[in-house]
Formats: structure tokens, C-alpha cells, sequence
């Protein structure tokens, strides 16, 4: 089970978003999170555009002389 930082979640909830205390303990988890921007971002790398870079720059074994 994953803990919760949650003097670090009343901070940002309560300084950082402005909610009141009331709205903040009405909150699930989950919402607080995402009124944070958790979960926000390009998704990573799938198997798929791994294997699309690995033929399009291969491993070479040659060194090249500078």
C-alpha cells in the first residue's frame, strides 16, 4: 500500500491550490492529484517507437576516428 505525503498534500492543497480546508478534506486522493497536474505529460515510450529508433539508428560496433 503506497502512503500519502499528506503534510506535503495539505501544502500544496491548502498554500498552493488555495482551497479551504473544508474543500480539501471533501476531495478524494485521486482529485487532489489531479487538480495538482499529477499524471500530466507525454505518456512514455512504448515497445513499438522503441523498436521504430533501434532500425532507424542501429548499434554500430565501428568507432569512428576524430
Amino acid at each position: 500500500m503506497t502512503r500519502f505525503d499528506w503534510p506535503g498534500l495539505m501544502r500544496a492543497g491548502l498554500l498552493g491550490l488555495r482551497l479551504r480546508p473544508e474543500q480539501f478534506w471533501a476531495l478524494t486522493p485521486a482529485e487532489l492529484l489531479m487538480m495538482l497536474g499529477h499524471g500530466q505529460g507525454p505518456a512514455p515510450m512504448g515497445r513499438a517507437r522503441l523498436d521504430q529508433l533501434a532500425r532507424a539508428f542501429p548499434d554500430s560496433c565501428e568507432r569512428s576516428e576524430t
